[in-house]
């Protein structure tokens, strides 16, 4: 493991991949930077499954027989990307593992690894974000179908996702909460996190074999905010340009911290719940200006997971600098850069809605190509197809 990202894991930061593909399993990537990297955890979606999937051959033999059965379409997608997940949690069944046994170094898992490590995360399709009923049966099929403790399930954070998040919670099965953007709505997360796990201490459920994170989505919020800046022109506004993102983030670890003292979180963390981390998404750094691995240093602070693409992950490796805790004592400085963001006419409210509404719609998009691209496979692969 590197020093950069040895100093980013002793203060607590957990490091995971942004990527999965079979071609990545097959030919032990993902093996490699677990053992060489410490890379803790896995996160996936729509577009990275559709990419992986035009990318070569690997999928061809499943594919195959899934046409020959006459699988329709989305059973398909639900059944490819089970398997790799499925796979690639084995593949980090070692760091969990170690980790519910206490978090000893060696084989069964790192030091200093958190009770949330060693996950893998499917998504739940992103078309059902406004329907918790369907969402929640979604949920409940999808953690069937892969079948492994270390999985995590996607819900979006919508309205309409909050109830399938405590209801999925209380059913016993890890969650990982996707597509946060703004403050009041990390604030109702939170809220559905504590209330799920409370139904799931009355059923009886051993907490301890749970968890969740709450995946705060970051760049995006300087691209939306930057671009509305611009227009504005003035060099008030220029000077505003990239420190939206940060501040928001590190606002929601604010809010983390006050919902860890309330009484009804401690009283379940006495039961053996360990906390929901929040996750930093949405790295990578889209301003060619900016430096690339400005949103992994910026967001150091302990019990966080912060999932990175392949690239980023290297660039932190590579020239990524971590002086220790970014986070606590820039509270007011955060605060101060939304306030200010408001003078100069960018309104954080219509900035946050935009990015939840266009972050569905874009998830759905990519489940949508998801979808053609495996259509376009089963139809080539039928037994008809000569």
């Amino acid at each position: 493991m590197t020093s950069t990202l040895e100093g980013l894991t002793a203060q607590g930061v957990s490091p995971w991949l942004d990527d999965l593909s079979r071609e990545r399993l097959t030919g032990g990537g993902l093996s490699r930077l677990v053992s060489e990297q410490d890379v803790r955890g896995v996160t996936s979606n729509p577009t990275i499954f559709d990419k992986a999937i035009r990318s070569g051959p690997y999928y061809a033999a499943q594919i195959a027989g899934l046409a020959r059965r006459g699988v329709e379409v989305s059973e398909a997608a639900r059944l490819v990307t089970a398997y790799d997940v499925r796979w690639a949690c084995d593949v980090l069944r070692g760091v969990y593992d170690g980790v519910r046994d206490g978090g000893a170094d060696g084989a069964g898992g790192r030091g200093g690894a958190h009770p949330g490590d060693g996950r893998v995360s499917i998504e739940v399709d992103p078309r059902l974000a406004y329907d918790s009923e369907a969402t929640l049966a979604e949920v409940r099929h999808l953690w069937w179908l892969v079948d492994r403790p270390n999985l995590y399930v996607k819900i979006p954070a919508t309205r309409e996702g909050l109830g399938a998040i405590s209801a999925a919670l209380a059913g016993g099965i890890s969650v990982n909460v996707t597509l946060i953007f703004s403050l009041d709505r990390y604030d109702q997360v939170l809220a559905a996190f504590v209330s799920g796990m409370e139904e799931a201490r009355a059923a009886g459920r051993d907490l301890t074999g749970m968890a969740s994170v709450a995946s705060f989505f970051v760049s995006r919020v300087d691209t939306e905010t930057d671009n509305r800046l611009d227009k504005n022109g003035s060099s008030q506004a220029q000077a505003l340009r990239g420190r939206a993102a940060l501040a928001n983030a590190r606002l929601a670890y604010e809010h983390f911290e006050r919902a860890r003292e309330s009484d009804r979180w401690q009283a379940l963390e006495a039961a053996g719940m360990a906390p929901q981390r929040p996750l930093w998404a949405s790295t990578g750094v889209k301003d060619p200006s900016f430096d690339d691995t400005r949103y992994v240093t910026g967001l150091v602070a302990p019990d966080v997971v912060c999932t990175m693409p392949e690239p980023t992950l290297h660039a932190v490796e590579d020239h990524g600098e971590i002086t220790g805790d970014t986070v606590h004592g820039a509270y007011a400085e955060s605060q101060q850069i939304l306030d200010d963001l408001e003078v100069a006419g960018v309104s954080y409210h219509d900035v946050v809605a935009t990015l939840e509404e266009e972050g569905v719609a874009k998830f759905a998009d990519s489940w949508e190509d998801l979808l053609t691209t495996l259509d376009g496979e089963l139809r080539a692969a039928a037994p008809d197809a000569a």
